[in-house]
């Protein structure tokens, strides 16, 4: 009885089912393995052993489907171990209240609420809103006393802005001289509903259906 044409099976490392599987194909390989060479160990013909050679190529054979064998577990162990991490930093995100610098703004119809840094020689910003083609829709000034702001959605006609819209949203700053010092993005404020990984970084869905990487994202 001769095991050394038996194949080594091909660890493909794919993850869910096909890794549970994969795994389980290994591990019956490698019992089907010592199974035969323990049964040609017992049955050689003691006046014709089996050729030294051979035994200890077939026992490299049982120490790579070992080794084989061992790495799947490990993967299966890593992507369980990974899977409760993502649960726990996932937990760590959802439902918190997060800034995010953004010039674009994806509006819901509902108010979009803000906040900025000014730096120490400003002494006047004016909130800047245009349409997406760069329309000006709105303007207004913002007192540097507070620490967040509100827009409510409305046109410096009054008129309501159709939800769904994909806005610009920009805060100029002035000196007492009303120089202008440069303009800002706002940080737009939100609650995050959602966690999704993507490329390998940890992306953040708010409820104003705003998506940004965690590393973009600062918690209020």
């Amino acid at each position: 009885m001769d095991i050394s044409t038996i194949q080594q099976p091909q660890a493909t490392g794919q993850a869910g089912q096909g890794q549970s599987q994969n795994t389980q194909e290994v591990g019956q390989e490698f019992d089907n393995f010592i199974r035969l060479l323990t049964a040609q160990v017992r049955n050689q013909d003691p006046m014709a052993p089996m050729d030294s050679t051979q035994f200890v190529e077939q026992l490299a054979t049982f120490s790579n489907l070992e080794q084989q064998v061992q790495s799947n577990q490990s993967l299966t162990q890593i992507a369980t171990m990974m899977s409760d991490l993502f649960a726990i930093i996932a937990s760590d995100w959802i439902g918190e209240t997060v800034s995010v610098e953004s010039v674009y703004v994806p509006f819901d119809g509902n108010d979009v609420n803000f906040e900025f840094t000014a730096p120490e020689q400003a002494d006047r910003a004016v909130l800047q809103v245009y349409d997406n083609d760069g329309n000006l829709l709105d303007s207004n000034i913002l007192d540097l006393s507070q620490s967040t702001w509100r827009w409510d959605g409305l046109t410096a006609n009054g008129d309501e802005i159709a939800a769904g819209s994909l806005l610009q949203m920009r805060i100029e700053i002035y000196n007492a001289d009303n120089i202008l010092l440069g303009s800002l993005a706002p940080r737009l404020i939100s609650n995050v509903t959602d966690v999704a990984v993507e490329n390998g970084r940890l992306r953040l869905i708010t409820d104003d259906k705003f998506g940004v990487y965690a590393s973009q994202a600062k918690k209020l």
